[in-house]
């Protein structure tokens, strides 16, 4: 499987994942992952180290994801995450038409605050393009958010029912769309971007 590697030096590697892979195994103990493609590549290509995911990505959300060549910048990347040195942008389409042009939700999640703000980017007849960012990273904190609020991500299968809204996709219609942060051994400003996958740029075009 072909992975476009969007950043690479010699501490760390940003992947642009596809949907529908997961970044680790699952109690299930999948052994196709994208940690596992990224591995089993370093070793064709003869390289010693391995890479450290440093956050994690729904398996059906696609976009940014950093990984940490050794464990040591694996932690420092984690605490940065932890201290909330590190804004993350995601692109949703959410079911319906969301009121107000821009919006903070705020809901806990298994006890703990999470607060996700979003700016409306487009309103189609069914459903509305936002931007994300997750202030907090609670798991699957933009799905619940989104869901909470009576606007389930499109495409979304765990935390709402299909049946219940006209509109379908393929995929969940989720992308990690841009990463910023001070690179933990440079201080160098990284401003990391995706576009859209092909699968959401023709759900788009199917839905004008």
């Amino acid at each position: 499987m072909n992975i476009p590697i969007v950043y690479e030096d010699d501490w760390l590697l940003v992947a642009d994942k596809p949907s529908g892979l997961l970044v680790i195994p699952t109690p299930k103990n999948e052994r196709r992952t994208l940690t596992s493609i990224l591995n089993e590549d370093l070793e064709r290509k003869g390289l010693a180290y391995r890479l450290h995911p440093c956050h994690r990505l729904d398996r059906d959300t696609s976009g940014l994801i950093i990984y940490a060549k050794g464990k040591s910048v694996q932690k420092k990347m984690m605490d940065m995450f932890k201290d909330k040195k590190i804004k993350k942008t995601y692109l949703a389409f959410v079911q319906g038409t969301l009121p107000k042009n821009q919006g903070e939700i705020k809901l806990p999640i298994e006890g703990s605050e999470a607060v996700t703000k979003y700016k409306v980017m487009q309103r189609r007849k069914n459903f509305t393009v936002a931007e994300v960012s997750p202030l907090s990273g609670r798991t699957n904190q933009i799905r619940i958010h989104f869901k909470s609020i009576g606007h389930p991500i499109v495409g979304e299968t765990k935390f709402a029912f299909r049946r219940d809204f006209a509109l379908k996709a393929k995929r969940m219609c989720l992308h990690a769309s841009r990463l910023e942060f001070r690179h933990p051994l440079t201080g160098r400003l990284l401003q990391l971007e995706s576009g859209l996958p092909d699968g959401l740029k023709d759900f788009l075009k199917n839905h004008e």
